[in-house]
């Protein structure tokens, strides 16, 4: 019995060995795929090796100092900026963009909400009431910069609320790089004098060394987070990248790009209409732009009429062969208000032709006149259609072979009709009097020329607006006649905006002449008078390109409203220099100076001194040369 007991128990342990065996060796099959991947990782970080991409472009070595850093063989500091003035200029970072050093720029925007930031400036504009209320009643004087805080605060609250404005908080770091400890301080102290010349106050890093470095690394994490409270447009100003780029395969060079030294190469007529606008004060360089476009337009084969009421262009007129029509009572030059288009092209009936020609004569008529009633302004109405048909032009006849009234022949019609006897009275110092030499003969001018340039400046003041008037009609009515590539200057285009007529005529001019290939460019430095007629705004919204030169303080307001700057595009135009301003072309503008040639400089000057040089000059020749002979 016993020694079956033992055989029993014998064959148990071996059983249970045996399945302790399977069960271990079961468990080490399950593992087998967690060993496999093992293996694998291991043999992939076996064959990688101890190098990476992170060992690549790491440096050598990383020493971390109180106010810099040593990267490798290079020394590293990082400079932030505090405090900013209570203006700042568009483009005042440029001058650090194009520093000729290498450097890394961090900047951070992290918006505020609109509800805190008004919360804040409730309670600022309370305490700042209160303790200007407190002075007055102390009889302290008056304390300019608490006014000048609480009238910026106010300004901002409306903003804020408006909506116009956002507010933020703005860090900027600026991380330098330079082969020696001395470079280091010598590009250090650079960048802070940059930063200080815009009142922009800036400081090193100290035991944050590490943190400024890695603050401008492109990671987007900010480590020193030293921010200055600022709305959007101050902070938009900061933005490195803010100039456009308005260099074109065809066109003209108007200037070159003040934020980044590129060329603002440019054709008007690539746009949706060819027409401009110039706004500058007195002696800010208007006219010499204009005629530095006008010389390089004549380059490019464009044709170019100029309105000019101070002889201004008479020098580049006789330097490049163009016919200089000069329009006074005493002038031999005469021009018909009551010429039509010479040829019709077949887009337009004769009828439509005379109504036209009626309804700008009309406006004529108001001008010389003034105001009219409407019992007067229906008898011009019937007195013109019957001038005309005096003459046989009628909606059946061909208005190719025509010979056009003369004022004469209207102030005739007046009188044999019943009530026009006041309105011919009226009319007759235009055709006897003072004034009978300018409107009363048929057209002599020809426009056969690329440049043309129409002078009014020896004509009154209470006559040129009138003349000017009937100058743009001949023009338009050659511009109708022809289609060619051109451009009209209308110089001190403020004289027109003064009567509701002339202004109206322009208006209608500059809205139809893209249909003609006609570009319309008006000049004027009296912005107020311009800009404050309905009209004036109109020509403004149909110019897809404008300039802005200096402007004086008092229409910079006026400017910002109508053309939609920034508080740093405004200072801009009121700090600018000779030649110097913002150029609109469409949806784009750029800061611009206008620079020309030393060739083109003695064309087109206005600079009187220069002007007497030039004709001495001349007169030292001509007496050479008649010396020679």
């Amino acid at each position: 019995m016993f020694k079956l007991e033992q055989i029993k128990k014998s064959e148990e342990q071996s059983l249970r060995s045996q399945a302790v065996a399977k069960a271990q060796q079961a468990k080490k099959v399950e593992q087998t795929p967690e060993l496999t991947r093992e293996m694998v990782e291991a043999e992939k970080t076996y064959r990688q090796g101890a190098i990476s991409i992170k060992d690549l472009i790491a440096p050598a070595s990383f020493q971390v100092n109180p106010n810099y850093l040593i990267l490798g063989g290079k020394y590293v500091r990082t400079i932030f900026v505090v405090s900013y003035p209570r203006f700042i200029s568009i483009g005042w970072f440029a001058p650090i963009i194009n520093l000729n050093s290498t450097f890394d720029i961090g900047m951070f925007f992290y918006p505020v909400e609109s509800a805190i930031v008004l919360k804040q400036l409730k309670n600022k504009v309370g305490n700042l009431e209160a303790q200007i209320i407190g002075d007055a009643e102390k009889g302290a004087a008056r304390d300019p910069l608490r006014e000048t805080a609480l009238r910026d605060i106010e300004a901002l609250r409306d903003a804020l609320t408006q909506g116009t404005e956002k507010f933020f908080q703005f860090a900027l770091y600026v991380t330098i790089y330079a082969d020696k400890i001395e470079e280091l301080d010598k590009l250090s102290n650079e960048v802070e004098n940059i930063f200080g010349s815009r009142l922009v106050y800036s400081k090193r890093v100290y035991w944050q060394a590490e943190q400024g470095f890695n603050s401008t690394l492109p990671l987007g994490n900010d480590e020193l987070f030293i921010a200055f409270n600022m709305n959007s447009s101050p902070v938009a100003s900061s933005f490195p990248f803010i100039s456009s780029e308005l260099t074109s395969d065809s066109g003209i060079l108007y200037g070159i790009n003040r934020h980044n030294n590129s060329l603002i190469l440019f054709d008007r007529f690539s746009l949706q209409n060819a027409n401009s606008v110039v706004f500058a004060t007195s002696g800010a360089g208007k006219s010499y732009t204009i005629k530095l476009e006008v010389l390089r337009s004549l380059m490019m084969g464009t044709d170019v009429i100029i309105i000019d009421p101070e002889n201004e262009y008479k020098h580049l007129s006789e330097a490049v062969g163009g016919t200089y029509i000069n329009i006074s009572l005493a002038s031999d030059n005469k021009i018909n208000p009551f010429d039509l288009p010479r040829s019709v092209s077949g887009e337009s009936k004769a009828d439509d032709i005379i109504r036209s020609g009626v309804i700008t004569v009309k406006g004529l008529i108001r001008l010389m006149l003034g105001d009219l009633s409407h019992e007067e302004d229906s008898i011009i109405d019937r007195a013109l259609l019957e001038t005309y048909a005096k003459k046989d032009i009628t909606p059946d006849c061909d208005l190719a072979k025509i010979e056009a009234p003369i004022m004469q022949d209207f102030q005739d019609i007046l009188e044999g009709m019943e009530g026009g006897a006041n309105l011919a009275l009226r009319l007759r110092k235009y055709t006897q009097g003072t004034f009978s030499g300018l409107f009363n003969s048929p057209t002599n001018v020809k426009m056969n020329n690329q440049l043309i340039c129409f002078s009014v400046r020896d004509l009154e003041d209470e006559l040129r607006p009138i003349a000017i008037y009937v100058i743009i009609n001949y023009i338009w009515n050659v511009v109708r006649s022809e289609m060619k590539k051109r451009v009209l200057v209308i110089d001190e285009a403020w004289w027109l905006m003064q009567h509701e007529d002339s202004a109206k005529f322009v208006y209608a001019l500059v809205k139809r002449c893209r249909k003609y290939y006609l570009g319309v460019t008006t000049i004027t430095q009296d912005v107020n008078d311009f800009l404050v007629s309905p009209y004036g705004q109109a020509i403004v919204t149909n110019s897809a390109l404008q300039l802005l030169l200096k402007q004086s303080p008092a229409s910079i307001d006026l400017i910002q409203k109508t053309f939609v700057l920034t508080e740093g595009e405004k200072y801009l135009l009121l700090e600018c220099g000779v030649g110097e301003g913002i150029f609109f072309a469409g949806n784009k503008h750029v800061a611009i100076k206008v620079v020309a040639s030393y060739t083109e400089d003695q064309l087109i000057t206005s600079d009187p001194r220069q002007l007497l040089e030039i004709e001495e000059a001349k007169k030292e020749f001509a007496a050479s040369q008649e010396q020679e002979g």
